[in-house]
Parts: structure tokens; sequence; C-alpha cells
């Protein structure tokens, strides 16, 4: 009886052990609402919070590549319109200088304004002589008056002005 009476002594202690009634851990409503939201939900918020700033970031960077381009465009087109002024300008300030220093002008102005003439005396300077005198030598020519009036000068000096419009920018 020995072994029959520790059987029941050990049966008793386990009931003894054991509740009253049982509990199943993680059942019904209630567990799901005190356990929160799931890590995949989280994970998965995460995700697409990534994407749509890498996407906000990827727009940001368009917009700020377009503008840049417009920026640049609009630069270019003020140049080309400044060089194309230019341009323009230099080619009549090139004419305005030819008419202005044209030879004939120069010598017609010198005469009618000044009473400047074309010298007619010559000097020569012979080099072969030890000495190295200066030997003058007067050649025939006539020499032309100078009786202009004063209005035929001021005439003389008046260019002709050519009626270019330079825009202004």
């Amino acid at each position: 009886m020995d072994v029959a009476e520790r059987s029941r002594e050990r049966r008793d202690e386990r009931v003894e052990q054991r509740p009253s009634f049982s509990v199943v851990t993680g059942g019904g409503l209630d567990a799901r609402a005190r356990a929160g939201v799931s890590p995949q939900f989280l994970h998965r918020v995460r995700t697409v919070v990534v994407c749509a700033l890498v996407f906000l970031a990827l727009g940001a960077c368009r917009v700020a590549l377009s503008t840049a381009t417009v920026s640049t465009l609009q630069a270019n087109s003020a140049l080309r319109s400044q060089i194309k002024e230019a341009q323009t300008l230099n080619e009549d300030l090139q004419v305005e200088k030819s008419v202005l220093s044209s030879s004939s002008r120069i010598s017609r102005i010198a005469t009618q304004n000044y009473g400047m003439t074309l010298s007619t005396n010559r000097e020569v300077v012979d080099l072969s002589s030890a000495s190295d005198s200066v030997a003058t030598a007067s050649t025939d020519a006539t020499s032309a008056s100078a009786s202009a009036s004063s209005a035929d000068g001021d005439a003389a000096q008046s260019v002709t002005n050519t009626d270019t419009a330079s825009p202004e920018a």
C-alpha cells in the first residue's frame, strides 16, 4: 500500500496546485484591442511615408532644375540682344570713323578753315657726306591760295548724319 498511498498523495498535490478554473491567454476581442498596432502595420506605414518623402524630394529637385533652366535661358536671351545692339553700334561707329577719317575731308577742312596748303619745299638729307650736312632744295610748284569764306569752312566741318536709331536697353 505504500505505493498506492503515494500515488494518491501525488494526485492530491496536483489537484491542489491546479486552479479551480482554466485561463486561456490571448483570446477574445479585448486581447486584440489591448495588443495595439501590429509591427507589420507600422512597417508598412513607415515605408509609405519614406516613399512619399522621396517623391516630394524628387519633385522639389525637378522644380529647382526647371527654374534654373528658365533663368539661364532668359539670361542668354538678354545677352543675345545686347550682343546684337553692340554689333549694330560697332557697324555704325566704323562707318562714322571711315567718313571722319577720309583724307579728302581732312584736307578740305585744313584748306578752308585754317588756310593750310601742302608743302612745296622738300628737304633732302644727304647721308653720304662725312659732315652730315643738310641740303635743301626748292621745287617749283604753285601754291593754291586759300580764299574760302567762313561759311564754306563751317560747311566743310559738318558731317552728314546718318539716321540710325539704336535701341536703348
